[in-house]
């Protein structure tokens, strides 16, 4: 996708973006008020959630019917990624974390994000937000990564702890696909 994809106008004055080299690359901008749209990557955090021994994987209301994935949302602004992936886990599931350890971090360019994914130990009582509507817990041996976005951090993950890695393709379709998972 390209900036002008995302803007049509500059959101400060109203007046149509063009198209130029700047600062190395195309990017749109204004000839008006000389507003650049970067399209810098959003930083989307990432939780492989394990739980009573096990990985709690979700299905988003969104997607196709078997689809399930890892915890994920966006980094808010003034919040520490440990801490927001700690809010995405209470705010999607009510569970509390414990320890939270890096698996590392992914391109995701399709959307133009940034994936952090942590490891979380987590503890409480699965309660599922509104966007979720079912969860699945899944032996660890048993967990099927895919080969993008947040499959390639259950991958490494999974590849750390020795344990065998099996990649799924994706559904043809895909309502609203998240930054990656995985599906039991």
């Amino acid at each position: 996708m390209s900036s002008g994809d995302d803007y049509r106008f500059c959101p400060r004055c109203a007046t149509p973006l063009v198209e130029r080299e700047h600062a190395g690359r195309k990017r749109s901008l204004c000839a008006a008020c000389g507003w650049v749209h970067w399209d810098n990557p959003l930083p989307v955090l990432a939780a492989l959630v394990e739980y009573e021994g096990r990985i709690l994987l979700a299905r988003n209301a969104a997607w196709v019917e078997g689809m399930f994935a890892l915890i994920t949302g966006f980094m808010e602004r003034g919040e520490t990624p440990e801490a927001g992936v700690a809010r995405e886990l209470k705010e999607e599931t009510s569970l509390d974390v414990v320890r939270a350890d890096l698996i590392g971090v992914y391109e995701f360019t399709r959307k133009n994000e940034l994936i952090i994914a942590y490891h979380v130990e987590a503890t409480g009582t699965v309660q599922l937000s509104e966007e979720l509507v079912d969860y699945r817990l899944v032996e660890p041996e048993r967990l099927k990564p895919w080969r993008t976005g947040t499959g390639l951090a259950m991958a490494d993950w999974m590849r750390a702890r020795n344990l065998p890695v099996d990649f799924i393709d994706l559904p043809a379709r895909i309502a609203r696909p998240a930054a990656g998972g995985g599906q039991a």
